[in-house]
């Protein structure tokens, strides 16, 4: 969500990798710098970097923070580095999940891979690599970085016992950290050359990032997403296959410059948040979100409008609206692009803006605003403030122990003979699909925490 590159159409070269660890603060005030050692690994890996490519004088193999010079604008320089670096490189350490400074870099160039991935039709490695300064227990990690399940010994026993800080400092591992950096060096120019992130979106205020570490370190939370959206053997009038799969999860409705399903775009962009993603379809779990009572984790819904052309999927949502469930945002995406919309636009969100009244009027929580999130891009940028608003009033409600407002029983058959639950299930107008006993009704999305000090 970063500074795009304007300048020469994108074309110019861009540095390898952006350098991420948490400043050192000062033991003594006599200290010359508690981070010259950083430098110096940064110094050796750039080298290594020139070495293994043809980057051209004067574009820097790497960016680091320290190397911003006095006079100029440092968020502005770190957000410009973290939009056109290749490749990111977290130094980890205990210190570093602490940083929030250090979150907020993650999320920002983990939102950029997280679009590149969406995009490609074939998946890629994460332009994410680790590095060791001081090794990180498990616990410590956050959802993100869990996820990534890098191989630190790969680069040999010692690195993954000691760290690169290890290895620089005790003079007999040497050659051990030579060996370290020059593989790290030539794993950043792989992935660089194989994955070709592209350049990040506008500029953005940095001081309003999101961290990727969360409020708290060590692994995130749950979330739940849900889709309510048509399948393909279920489509209305007007509505071809081309977005649909053959479950209402396969959803992609920003096809064809999206190759993979919203759900699953979603999921990354969350985990990069600090949370465990439970991935749902919302006609398997209606009973248990439109009941009374305390929620048990805060969540998405991600709704697809054309799903509204169909009386039971009205009814469904008439009913989830009924009663307050902030910690449920839900997110609207329409793609103008798409050929089929223009002609049903007007008519499908009249249609949303009926069945979602009470929070139109009202506005508990969170609820995509106008015509809907129209590019990946938007989604995207929308999604943190959607689950910050789950979060907030799930919090809440699990403090008081209720839901915001008075619950009441859930009828076991809606108000025109539309029943919910298992027994309701392939009804005629029904748009789902029939599922062979036995399939499985949710996928379970593991992911990781957030932080860094300015």
């Amino acid at each position: 969500m970063l500074h795009s590159a304007a300048r020469g159409g994108g074309h110019e070269p861009r540095p390898y990798f952006f350098l991420s660890y948490a400043h050192t603060p000062k033991n003594d005030p006599r200290d010359k710098g508690p981070d010259l050692w950083v430098q110096r690994f940064f110094r050796d890996l750039s080298a290594h970097v020139m070495q293994l490519t043809a980057l051209p004088d004067g574009v820097p193999a790497g960016f680091m923070d320290q190397h911003v010079r006095p006079g100029e604008d440092w968020q502005e320089q770190i957000t410009e580095a973290l939009a056109h670096c290749r490749v990111f490189v977290p130094l980890y350490s205990p210190r570093y999940f602490l940083s929030e400074q250090c979150g907020r870099e993650w999320f920002a160039f983990a939102g950029r891979d997280t679009l590149h991935q969406s995009r490609s039709e074939h998946r890629s490695p994460p332009a994410i690599i680790p590095a060791l300064w001081i090794p990180v227990l498990p616990h410590q990690l956050p959802e993100a970085a869990r996820r990534l399940q890098f191989v630190h010994a790969d680069f040999g026993e010692e690195y993954a016992d000691e760290g690169f800080y290890g290895m620089i400092k005790l003079s007999y591992l040497r050659d051990h950290y030579e060996h370290a950096v020059y593989r790290l060096a030539k794993r950043i120019v792989s992935v660089a050359e194989r994955t070709k992130v592209a350049d990040g979106d506008p500029l953005q205020d940095y001081a309003t990032l999101t961290s990727a570490f969360g409020p708290v370190p060590g692994p995130g939370r749950d979330l739940e997403v849900t889709v309510l959206a048509c399948s393909r053997d279920g489509l209305p009038r007007g509505r071809g296959p081309d977005c649909y799969g053959p479950r209402p999860s396969d959803w992609n409705p920003y096809h064809p410059l999206s190759a993979r399903p919203l759900a699953r775009h979603t999921a990354d962009l969350v985990v990069n948040l600090n949370y465990s993603v439970r991935l749902a379809e919302f006609e398997e779990r209606a009973d248990r979100l439109l009941r009374p009572g305390p929620p048990d984790a805060p969540g998405l819904l991600l709704l697809d409008r054309w799903a509204l052309d169909s009386p039971r999927h009205r009814e469904l949502v008439r009913l989830l609206c009924a009663e307050p469930r902030p910690w449920l945002s839900v997110m609207v995406p329409w793609n103008r692009a798409d050929p089929e919309s223009p002609p049903r636009e007007a008519e499908l969100r009249h249609v949303a803006d009926e069945v979602l009244g009470t929070r139109l009027r009202q506005s508990p929580g969170h609820l995509t605003q106008g015509g809907g999130l129209p590019t990946l891009e938007a989604f995207s940028q929308e999604l943190p403030r959607a689950v910050r608003s789950a979060v907030r009033h799930y919090e809440s409600a699990a403090r008081t122990g209720r839901p915001a407002g008075p619950g009441s029983p859930l009828p076991h058959v809606l108000p025109d003979g539309v029943g919910l639950g298992r027994a309701a299930r392939g009804r005629t107008g029904d748009q789902r699909e029939q599922r062979a006993p036995g399939k499985r009704q949710a996928d379970q999305v593991e992911g990781p925490p957030d932080g860094r000090e300015p």
